[in-house]
């Protein structure tokens, strides 16, 4: 079974002095020596190095208090995630899947074997308490998959010890400079394995992007992001880290509307298939997130009833049916991001941003046809407000304010392309649109809330329980609705003032 570690590290350049006297450094106050211990890992890739590409790193690792297998994913700078897995022969299933979505049908396989000469230290407070472990590693790297060869150097690493101050590696990171110690050139011992045992330019490093110039360059640039984020949050979803379905959905709907917004840039005839396999996977997506969102609102509401009014067992009811709701789709979920139309989807983006379908604007300059777009689009949310305040409350009305919800995240995300051509009116436009949307979105939840809430009342009365406390989550459901429907004129009055690209 895997389980989860922060790693918190820095690592610097060595020579044959060893590791600075670091007493004193911070609240250091004794360095132990712990002796030298002898790792052997290999890591493993794909034969094009596409984990490598996205500085995540795949190893089996003996030696030392924790041999298996060792999955990196980057969180900062000098901040990673290792998710462990004992010890065995093969790539364990459960890494294998965390990857996936950079691997795909490629076949992971042994790229680099390390073996390091670790001589430990611990530096420990007044009280004996780990602060953090420094080793100085003597280093072997031999490449494996492509000719290569071998190289050797040595370095200095200090890592963290749990729940320890993360300030002292600033201490620690004063005094080894102070003392000649320079911080290493590479992020990695792979990355730097690969970059002097590879014979060629390492992908560890890949060039940045040149800037963009055309119309086309924008919109491609801003499409590259989002297929990084579907790719990012891949592996995050799987794990179940809080918000990575909605930024992962988020990422598809932005791709999807860059497409619709951008029709002048990018040929409809390629992009309206992807799309539409877009838009499938964020229903996908969204049958996790939604619930998630009305169970948490759900709660929150509850709490902020006094005990007196919470007749009834609600709180466990609601809290049964988001569990059981979660726990079926999350298995759901897990199997469409194991399917062949998810993987075949991202070979879909990644081909399309390799070899895009560019129309005749696209090598225009960017202003005035980003600008043209985003008006547009623009002009489609103003229409859509304005119906829907035509309207009287009710139904109809929740529905043209939900259309107008989904136009105006539209116009938010071609602002938001449009941004780095033009500057501070794009930047603004995107503020108020997501304005709009995040004041359109809690009328949308309200609305969701009150039919889930129908349903639970009608649970409760079937089965004997009094459903006063669902009555009243419904009517203040009803007064938050209302009282966003009483504020859009007033933000509409104000965006449409200020509005300008």
């Amino acid at each position: 079974m895997a389980d989860t570690k922060r790693e918190i590290e820095r690592k610097y350049e060595s020579d044959e002095s060893g590791l600075p006297d670091l007493t004193g450094a911070g609240t250091v106050a004794d360095v132990l020596d712990q002796g030298l211990v002898e790792l052997d890992a290999t890591y493993y890739d794909t034969a094009d190095e596409r984990l490598a590409a996205a500085s995540l790193t795949l190893r089996r690792r003996t030696g030392g208090s924790d041999d298996g297998w060792h999955l990196k994913f980057p969180v900062a700078p000098g901040v990673r995630d290792e998710i462990r897995a004992p010890l065995s022969d093969t790539v364990p299933d459960e890494l294998a899947a965390l990857v996936r979505s950079r691997v795909r049908g490629a076949e992971l396989v042994p790229v680099v074997r390390l073996r390091s000469a670790r001589d430990v230290c611990h530096l420990v407070d007044a009280d004996g308490t780990l602060l953090a472990e420094a080793s100085v590693d003597t280093v072997t790297a031999e490449r494996l998959n492509r000719a290569g060869g071998t190289t050797r150097w040595t370095e200095i690493e200090v890592e963290l010890a749990d729940d320890a101050d993360p300030a002292l590696l600033d201490k620690v990171d004063k005094r080894l400079r102070k003392a000649g110690v320079r911080p290493s050139a590479s992020p990695s011992k792979l990355a730097r394995a690969l970059e002097q045992t590879g014979g060629t330019r390492s992908r560890t490093r890949p060039r940045k992007p040149a800037p963009p110039v055309t119309a086309g360059d924008h919109v491609l640039a801003y499409l590259r992001e989002q297929r990084d984020e579907i790719l990012d949050r891949d592996p995050a979803v799987r794990r179940d880290i809080p918000d990575s379905v909605h930024r992962m959905r988020v990422a598809t709907r932005r791709m999807r509307s860059t497409f619709r917004t951008f029709g002048t840039v990018l040929d409809p005839a390629v992009t309206t298939p992807v799309a539409a396999e877009l838009k499938w996977l964020a229903g996908e997506l969204g049958a996790d997130r939604d619930q998630e969102v009305l169970a948490e609102r759900l709660a929150k509401a509850l709490d902020e009833l006094p005990s007196e009014l919470v007749l009834g067992p609600v709180p466990q009811r609601v809290a049964s049916w988001a569990d059981a709701r979660h726990g079926s789709t999350r298995g759901h979920l897990i199997a469409i991001l194991d399917s062949a139309r998810h993987q075949a989807l991202l070979d879909t983006l990644d081909a399309l941003l390799a070899d895009p379908p560019l129309r005749g604007k696209a090598a225009r300059k960017p202003a005035k046809v980003l600008a043209e777009a985003v008006r547009k689009d623009l002009a489609k949310v103003t229409r859509l407000i304005t119906h829907a305040l035509e309207l009287p409350p009710g139904r109809e009305r929740d529905i043209a304010l939900h259309e107008a919800r989904k136009k105006a995240k539209r116009t938010r995300y071609a602002a938001e392309a449009a941004i780095p051509a033009l500057g501070a009116p794009a930047a603004s436009l995107a503020k108020s649109m997501k304005s709009l949307t995040s004041l359109l979105g809690d009328h949308q939840d309200s609305v969701m809330a009150r039919h889930a809430l129908r349903e639970f009342a009608a649970v409760a009365h079937a089965a004997g329980e009094s459903a006063f406390t669902y009555g009243l989550l419904y009517g203040r459901e009803e007064r938050r609705a209302a009282a966003a429907e009483a504020e859009l004129p007033g933000l509409w009055a104000k965006i449409n003032s200020g509005a300008s690209v």
